[in-house]
């Protein structure tokens, strides 16, 4: 194995926010907690055993007992199961979608991530306990956004009608597509695993969301990963005094809204807000689906249906029944934080630019804000890409240009002739200076037609530079097609691999290494691309 590093910023691949959040820029500083460093966990553990109480802990782990009776977990899992009881214990948190098969690659790099940090802080801090936590978010209702993953060149795709949360699907007409899938596998012993793991899984499962943690109990299990289902009516309990909040003062639109105008002020006058607050930011659950909280006057009512309440009977119904309230995107990080001892959540980009919204609501239930850390970010490359990549001579960091301009870019490296057109636009551009020099002294009524000869001739040189490049790419076809099927292979459809691939593919071709690898190679707490060479 071997592994490079490049910036998240040398990739040109990741947005402003969160290249200036790695590097600590100082006006995003009062919009999140601690920076993500080790010695900043100290304050932090601090700060959480305050806040979280001994019922809390006893919740959370009579929860998660009764959510492992489904199956036989390792000694390691069980073990941090029991050290959750104990006040000198903490989580790691990382959470995604139920995405059919895990979804994209990254799925498992936020939890290589997240295992990888709980051992570093126990080196750190050995006298604490560190816990990895996936946070399965059950209760989402997006099935257009896990009903598919790719595999090779294949989409695998579960169709069917759905509503309400995902993770209450069941799994009945799943099982065809599985068929399917399994006869792309082959039958070389990597696939057989994968088909295991797929019989102790989605074949034995009732719904979704227990597939999917028995699948993810599969894979990490014996790391100690605790894989939590949070809708449980006993942790949503722990959740009731801020769903009444949120219910009748609508708090969480205005924290969210005054913070969102303070980063515009502060920090990027053009910054788009990743989520938008509802007055209400919760929905309600029904066999029938998932729909969005509204008030009018006293009354609440449920979004595209005819069901209202009145407060009282709503607010009752929240005290007998929490479970049937479901926090959305706004939320539900506040909630994480409430039922979990939590320290630190690790997610992508766009994750944590809406966590970057969210903290003057937690201040306002006096919850902690965790520390975010950026989750772990990976090409893979096999031994036989690395060697094209040498023979073409290509930088890691031309590697993540879009497709046209590596070509472009190369085309002009390696062609004998100088393509660069430049020098002539620049000559032009003095000459029709001279021009507007010229028709100011005499007739200014002439300016319009010099700057439109302008245009025309500078325009005229770019499209013929377009023309030579195209005929050069034609002369050096070998070379462009080397380029576009080592790229296509890296950078599936022009996007990040990791944002398409499924593990699947990467496992096939690395069998049981590939874990161990990713293990090895991924550190969590540096800040930086990663490319592994297998």
């Amino acid at each position: 194995m071997q592994v490079q590093q490049l910036s998240f910023q040398e990739t040109g691949r990741f947005s402003t926010l969160i290249c200036d959040y790695i590097s600590a820029k100082k006006e995003l500083a009062p919009f999140y907690g601690a920076f993500p460093e080790l010695d900043n966990f100290a304050s932090q553990m601090e700060q959480k055993k305050k806040t979280f109480s001994t019922h809390q802990r006893k919740t959370l782990v009579g929860a998660l007992r009764e959510q492992y009776a489904v199956l036989q977990p390792s000694k390691r899992v069980s073990e941090n199961i029991d050290l959750l009881a104990q006040e000198n214990t903490f989580t790691i948190t990382t959470g995604h979608q139920l995405c059919l098969m895990t979804g994209p690659l990254y799925f498992i790099y936020k939890i290589v991530s997240t295992i990888n940090l709980c051992e570093q802080l126990k080196v750190q801090y050995p006298k604490f306990n560190f816990v990895p936590i996936y946070w399965m978010a059950s209760e989402d209702h997006d099935f257009e956004e896990i009903s598919a993953f790719r595999f090779q060149d294949k989409s695998i795709k579960w169709h069917r009608e759905a509503a309400g949360a995902v993770g209450e699907l069941p799994l009945d007409d799943l099982q065809e597509v599985l068929n399917v899938f399994e006869q792309h596998l082959g039958s070389q012993s990597e696939a057989n695993t994968v088909k295991e793991w797929i019989q102790a899984s989605y074949r034995t499962s009732k719904d979704l969301s227990e597939a999917t943690f028995r699948l993810v109990n599969q894979l990490f299990g014996d790391k100690g990963l605790v894989v939590i289902e949070p809708n449980k009516a006993k942790l949503k309990r722990l959740f009731t005094p801020i769903l009444k909040e949120e219910l009748t003062s609508q708090t969480s639109f205005e924290k969210v809204t005054a913070q969102i105008k303070q980063i515009q002020k502060s920090y990027n006058p053009d910054y788009v807000p990743q989520v938008n607050p509802r007055e209400i930011n919760l929905f309600y659950l029904t066999e029938k689906g998932r729909y969005r909280i509204e008030k009018e006057g006293e009354v609440f009512l449920l979004h595209g249906t005819e069901q209202r309440f009145s407060s009282d009977a709503f607010l009752k119904l929240l005290e007998d029944h929490p479970e049937r309230f479901s926090p959305n995107v706004i939320l539900r990080p506040v909630y994480q934080e409430v039922i979990l001892p939590n320290l630190c959540y690790i997610g992508g980009g766009g994750e944590l630019a809406y966590w970057f919204q969210l903290k003057t609501n937690f201040e306002q239930y006096n919850v902690p804000f965790p520390i975010l850390l950026l989750r772990n970010s990976a090409l893979m490359i096999s031994e036989k890409q690395g060697k094209k990549i040498k023979n073409l001579e290509l930088k890691p960091s031309e590697l993540f240009l879009k497709r046209n301009a590596l070509i472009n870019k190369k085309i002009r490296q390696i062609s004998n002739i100088d393509l660069d057109l430049g020098f002539l636009k620049t000559t032009l551009e003095k000459q029709f200076e001279h021009l507007d020099q010229l028709v100011a002294q005499t007739d200014k009524s002439f300016k319009g037609a010099v700057e439109a000869q302008k245009v025309k001739q500078i325009n005229g040189v770019s499209h013929l530079e377009k023309r030579l490049l195209k005929a050069q790419k034609k002369l050096l076809s070998d070379q462009v097609n080397r380029m576009v099927l080592l790229h296509e292979q890296l950078f599936p459809s022009d996007s990040l691999q990791e944002r398409s691939f499924n593990f699947v593919t990467m496992y096939l071709a690395m069998g049981s290494a590939f874990l161990p690898t990713l293990f090895e190679a991924l550190d969590p707490m540096n800040p930086n691309f990663i490319l592994i060479e297998y």
